[in-house]
């Protein structure tokens, strides 16, 4: 290809894939399919590394970058980002209404939008490319977070519309989040990793945004939603939602629930429809905010030091109730962490009657001082379950008592143990019947092999019958030994056992998270399948390897070395492949040259690190070993190679040198076996 060609293909490429994001993330309309986008990604990787003067600054593939040393740059608001006044009383509202219709004699219009629980950012654009993003700081000056807030991917790093042309420099201003169900996800695996809860979504946006690391920001599942737009005075329209409207032509992310009303009957309405639809929203909300539509207007009403005039934010009341803890039981999860459960005099939250309660942690007990027989405020939010915010004192009771940890796993009665740098305290016992249960619910759940049928009851059933010691298990399950069991009717049984045929061709990143492997949620799953494209290679992968695969890290390639070391993990995996799981990607990664061949380096590589020596191989379709045995075609030899190299000669493997591999890499031809 000359350069002209690489030229053109790089800009198609990066318009095409920036559109696919936005009808992806911001449309929520995806029109391709993820194996057509991840080719193209990759063509474009592969085409900017050979090309790296044809990068251009919107690519998709900068969207990452590299670990900020110290501390954020401070930076000043060209506008201040002022906050809002708010109240919880529609007598207040009608108030409101009334000092603006004081100063403003012609009708007004209200612009009202549902209030995000999330983090306000300023994002401006300078000749339609992403510049800055700060965060909003006491108002005056705030953080820039440039590099954390481009790893959004609803967030365009260029403007689109033919529009933006016209705009020098624009900033827009909006609300970073993490939705409910990623919210709880990242709570969950959280919980099991022993490390502390998030208290919110809100709180777990704004850790997200504080980190240094944009490689870990991207891992978050951060979205935005724009809620105003500052434009040069004389290109601007009259009113706010004439603005939103050209935000949203430009390709940014505007709450499609926002109304133009006449009055605060209006408002009302707004109001209370999304006070009763609130808990079947994906995001959290807090309320509503109410904003005098028309720019002259706001103009003429004005600001105080701290909050506009011409807005106000009408909150919700909070979803709290107070109850009594009648005793605490603990819950053993898939990877043995012990989670505090409080049992509650039922009581009515958010319209729904609730009876447990997270209590997270043993420290979190200690902190908040919670006892058997306390009165409690409980919340009802993000969480899976509702949480306990604090004690009422005042009405502790005499008899009220401590909760003291046992020494042991409530259910298979082996010893706890807490780790000096964990919050958890864990049952360490793998055959624990409880991590066993958790770990096949986990297995079974939709992100996983999805296996419809195979819920709590029935996979509590399983264990407790003595028919599954592990998830592989599921795979020799038969018609005769499922019949007999409660509620398994013959259509049932039939029907879950074709889920369970049908759930041997899932991707192959599925079947990574539902092994369970601690610290790889979905995200990092789907980047070692694409990375390794079986699970005998990732299996092999070496834990330096693995630590330098991008959204990977030391953590998780130790993890993940650990887990494949253990004997039981092994006999799994055999069952597994015996079953006829899947165990390859979707699409194949032996399309070059080295299609099938096996390699493995030892000693220190002169030209390049041994993770580039291994990425170039699983380029052209080939493999890498982790440890010598007889399904390697090429030990590769640096300088000082170590006990391998002697076991590889003992072997009789193919050993070649660096030069030879580079040579053959160069050439494109693989070096015959003697």
């Amino acid at each position: 290809m000359n350069s002209n060609a690489a030229h053109f293909e790089i800009k198609k490429l990066t318009e095409e894939i920036n559109l696919y994001d936005y009808q992806y993330y911001v449309l929520a309309s995806p029109v391709v399919s993820d194996y057509e986008y991840d080719l193209k990604l990759k063509r474009l990787m592969e085409l900017e590394e050979q090309y790296p003067l044809f990068v251009l600054p919107d690519s998709p593939t900068r969207r990452v970058g590299g670990k900020l040393a110290g501390k954020f740059k401070s930076a000043a608001h060209g506008v201040p980002m002022l906050s809002l006044g708010n109240t919880y009383s529609f007598q207040e509202l009608l108030e409101f209404d009334q000092r603006v219709k004081k100063i403003i004699s012609e009708p007004v219009k209200y612009s009202v939008e549902l209030k995000i629980d999330g983090v306000a950012v300023s994002l401006i654009y300078k000749n339609g490319l992403f510049a800055r993003g700060v965060s909003r700081g006491d108002g005056q000056r705030g953080d820039e977070i440039t590099e954390n807030l481009k790893t959004i991917k609803s967030i365009p790093l260029r403007l689109t519309s033919d529009r933006a042309v016209y705009y020098p420099e624009i900033e827009f201003r909006g609300e970073v989040y993490i939705d409910k169900d990623h919210f709880n996800q990242i709570n969950r695996e959280r919980g099991e990793e022993g490390l502390e809860l998030f208290a919110n979504p809100r709180n777990a946006a704004a850790g997200s945004l504080k980190l240094l690391d944009p490689k870990e920001v991207s891992r978050r599942p951060l979205n935005i939603f724009i809620y105003s737009a500052i434009l040069p005075e004389e290109m601007r329209p009259a009113s706010h939602f004439e603005t939103l409207s050209i935000a949203e032509k430009l390709k940014m992310r505007i709450n499609p629930r926002r109304e133009l009303v006449d009055d605060m009957e209006g408002v009302k309405d707004f109001a209370d429809r999304y006070l009763a639809e609130r808990d079947e929203l994906a995001y959290e909300i807090d309320g509503i905010v109410v904003k005098v539509d028309n720019f002259n207007q706001q103009a003429k009403l004005g600001a105080t030091s701290k909050s506009p005039r011409w807005a106000i934010a009408y909150k919700f009341p909070a979803e709290q109730a107070t109850t009594r803890i009648l005793d605490i039981e603990l819950s053993v999860g898939r990877t043995g962490a012990l989670t505090p459960v409080a049992i509650l005099e039922p009581v009515k939250v958010a319209g729904s009657v609730v009876g447990r309660a997270t209590l997270h942690n043993e420290d979190e007990i200690r902190r908040k001082d919670i006892r058997i027989g306390d009165t409690v405020f409980i919340e009802k939010g993000g969480d899976v379950i509702p949480k306990v915010v604090k004690v009422v004192l005042e009405k502790r009771a005499a008899n009220s008592r401590e909760f003291v940890f046992p020494d042991s796993c409530p259910v298979c009665h082996e010893r706890l143990v807490r780790e000096p740098d964990e919050v958890a305290i864990r049952c360490i016992n793998p055959a624990c019947p409880a991590q066993v249960k958790r770990a096949i619910e986990h297995f079974v759940s939709r992100d996983a092999l999805d296996i419809a049928g195979m819920g709590e009851a029935v996979v509590e059933q399983l264990v407790d019958n003595g028919l599954l010691s592990d998830y592989a298990d599921i795979y020799s399950l038969t018609k005769e030994q499922l019949v007999p069991l409660e509620r398994m009717g013959e259509k049932s049984v039939n029907n879950l056992l074709a889920a369970i045929g049908e759930s041997k061709k899932r991707a192959l990143s599925r079947l990574i998270f539902g092994l369970g492997i601690r610290h790889v949620g979905k995200n990092t799953a789907e980047t070692l399948a694409e990375r390794y494209g079986s699970l005998l290679a990732l299996k092999e992968a070496a834990e330096v390897e693995l630590a330098e695969v991008e959204g990977v890290g030391v953590k998780v390639a130790r993890s993940v070395v650990d887990f494949f070391k253990q004997r039981k993990i092994a006999i799994i995996l055999e069952k597994l492949t015996n079953a006829g799981v899947r165990m390859t990607a979707d699409r194949s990664v032996a399309t070059g040259f080295l299609a099938d061949q096996v390699f493995l380096f030892t000693g220190r590589l002169t030209a390049m690190s041994r993770p580039q020596a291994a990425e170039k191989v699983r380029a052209l379709g080939g493999r890498c070993a982790n440890s010598i045995n007889k399904r390697v075609n090429y030990v590769v030899v640096g300088e000082e190679p170590g006990s391998k190299y002697e076991k590889a000669k003992k072997m009789a493997l193919t050993i070649i040198t660096e030069a030879e591999f580079r040579e053959m890499i160069e050439k494109g031809e693989i070096v015959h076996e003697d």
